[in-house]
């Protein structure tokens, strides 16, 4: 599975990079921190899989709706420490939703539920 990542903390992006490298085996396309940078990368990486910061900076309206338009397969987990940010998430086009303050087995539960096998 080809993942990107998008998380403007440096060390969220490397913990992720970790635990689907290391552990799951996965194939990291991409990394950024911006969000105007998303539409550009998704063209070019092709992910299977776009774990977004639901807070990244300059984040607008409508851009996971850009996102699938680019990459209709492809799906989105928004993640965020803000619990109330889930409702907002999943109405504008994420197909999963986590909050930053879970184990990372939550996480490892909502990959294997859309089709990533540890």
């Amino acid at each position: 599975m080809r993942i990107l990542l998008a998380d403007d903390e440096t060390r969220v992006r490397s913990a992720l990079r970790l635990l689907l490298e290391q552990l799951l085996g996965q194939n990291i396309v991409g990394e950024t921190d911006q969000a105007e940078n998303l539409p550009q990368m998704v063209q070019t990486t092709a992910p299977d899989l776009l774990l977004l910061d639901w807070e990244l900076p300059r984040m607008k309206a409508g851009l996971l709706t850009s996102l699938h338009t680019i990459c209709p397969g492809m799906k989105i987990i928004a993640l965020s420490g803000r619990l109330d940010a889930a409702k907002t998430a999943l109405t504008n086009g994420a197909d999963a939703f986590i909050s930053k303050n879970e184990s990372p087995d939550h996480l490892l539960k909502i990959l294997q539920i859309i089709g990533i096998k540890e």
